[in-house]
């Protein structure tokens, strides 16, 4: 069999994560057996679709790195093609034209309601032989409905959930296309699944409902049936559906807040999906392994924790000048001077290691880029009497010591041992003079950085 997998956003609002992952294990399905990702816009909702959550998406899916290899197809521009199999269908008998009116189909559900059955459509406009139909209602339009079969079962072999049979008896007739002709998601869905041979749909469990009614239609245009995985949904950290607060919203909104997407990509593989104890891998390692077999059947929960580690672990090995790149834009909008400053290239290659985040890092880099204002009882608490000479004899040696963290560090320990200090009493101090805060990375690496001249004047502003 050639790989064909899909993934068929409705554009009705963002791409979410839940999207976002259903469009990875689609994606990386076809990688694995070297067949073909195709992206296809479900836009028939014309009252909720957009054009802004189209760009969303393909935003969302550009970022992550998902590129398809055909694509993207728009429902609404396949119109011809779906009118073109309806008029097959009411050819050939599996669809048939319904008069009744939304009031009469919902009167008749009421009726079942109360008489303790599900409520359905009844059939009234279903051709039967030997049976007579009412008379058309004049002026009125009619929906296409789809004739599904009254008896045996609908079962198809999950490649998640395993073997899944649902009776005929509890589907009634599909509405297929409106009065005005447009014709309805389940269907539109069948013939694109058709047209482009797609082999493996892999969506999330909220569309098994909808499976027994495509296959029905499927088998009924005489349509080879895909092998159809529904991947179970992520929950919140607290077991609850995903919402805003637990991180459920647009896929872009992570890059603003300093995601890289391969970390969110590592992220989403493993929510419902594992390889041994595996944690962290490459993108490739991933399409190597990933198949259908080790999808979980369980929801995956969202861990912001987990994933915030894995961005870390991603920033620690990324190249400094793309971090340079990132940072730069929020450093910026921030105020920072970079005039007289160190490299920014430097600056993240040191700051690298404690962010979780890019707006962490920028935000931990702007020590270097603005004039310190440090707090005045923090400076009388830290640079006290006693601990001015070594100040002193530390900026006197700064004119004229080797500009090397390494003689830096060798230099700074010389004045702790003639004074007979330890580190936190000097190192504190020199931080707050030179930076205006007393948590940064060691002592020598930030002064190195700062240069001779700045750390010069520094100094002196509060030693004069």
């Amino acid at each position: 069999m050639t790989v064909r997998t899909r993934f068929a956003p409705s554009p009705t609002g963002f791409l979410h994560l839940g999207g976002a992952r259903t469009a990875l294990f689609a994606w990386a399905y076809a990688r694995r057996f070297g067949g073909t990702f195709i992206l296809r816009v479900e836009d028939t909702d014309l009252e909720r679709s957009t054009p802004e959550a189209v760009e969303a998406i393909l935003q969302g899916m550009e970022w992550l790195g998902l590129q398809h290899d055909e694509g993207p197809f728009y429902q609404m521009q396949r119109m011809d093609r779906y009118r073109e199999v309806l008029a097959q269908m009411l050819d050939d008998g599996s669809a048939y034209y319904c008069y009744a009116s939304p009031e009469e189909v919902e009167a008749m559900r009421e009726r079942q309601r109360a008489a303790g059955e599900k409520p359905r459509y009844d059939g009234t406009w279903r051709p039967e032989p030997g049976k007579t139909l009412p008379p058309v209602p004049e002026g009125r339009k009619p929906v296409v409905r789809f004739r599904n079969p009254l008896d045996g079962d609908v079962s198809w072999d999950d490649a998640v959930k395993g073997a899944i049979t649902i009776s005929n008896r509890e589907l009634d007739d599909l509405v297929i296309a409106r009065p005005d002709g447009t014709p309805t998601y389940n269907f539109c869905v069948v013939v694109d699944d058709w047209d482009m041979r797609i082999s493996h749909v892999i969506r999330g469990d909220d569309h098994v409902n909808n499976t027994p009614r495509q296959i029905n239609i499927l088998k009924a245009l005489g349509a080879t049936l895909p092998v159809y995985g529904h991947v179970p949904m992520i929950l919140g950290s607290d077991g609850e559906k995903l919402s805003k607060r637990h991180g459920a919203v647009s896929v872009m909104d992570y890059p603003a807040q300093g995601y890289l997407p391969e970390a969110m990509l590592n992220y989403l593989a493993r929510l419902g999906w594992s390889h041994g104890d595996e944690e962290i891998f490459s993108m490739e390692q991933f399409c190597a392994w990933f198949d259908l077999d080790h999808l979980s059947k369980s929801p995956a929960q969202f861990n912001p924790e987990k994933l915030a580690w894995l961005n870390n672990h991603y920033i620690r090995q990324a190249d400094d000048a793309r971090l340079e790149r990132l940072a730069r834009p929020r450093m910026e909008s921030e105020g920072a001077d970079f005039n007289n400053a160190p490299p920014l290239q430097a600056v993240v290659a040191l700051m690298k290691e404690r962010a979780n985040t890019i707006s962490e890092l920028a935000d931990a880099a702007m020590l270097f880029y603005r004039q310190p204002a440090p707090d005045a009882a923090l400076l009388a608490q830290h640079v006290t009497e006693a601990v001015k000479p070594a100040l002193a004899q530390y900026a006197d040696r700064c004119k004229t010591v080797t500009w090397s963290r390494e003689a830096l560090s060798a230099m700074l320990k010389e004045v702790l041992a003639t004074h007979k200090l330890k580190m936190p009493q000097l190192a504190m101090p020199l931080r707050l003079m030179l930076t205006g805060q007393l948590q940064t990375p060691s002592i020598d690496a930030v002064v190195e950085l700062f240069g001779r001249d700045t750390v010069l004047a520094r100094l002196d502003k509060f030693l004069a």
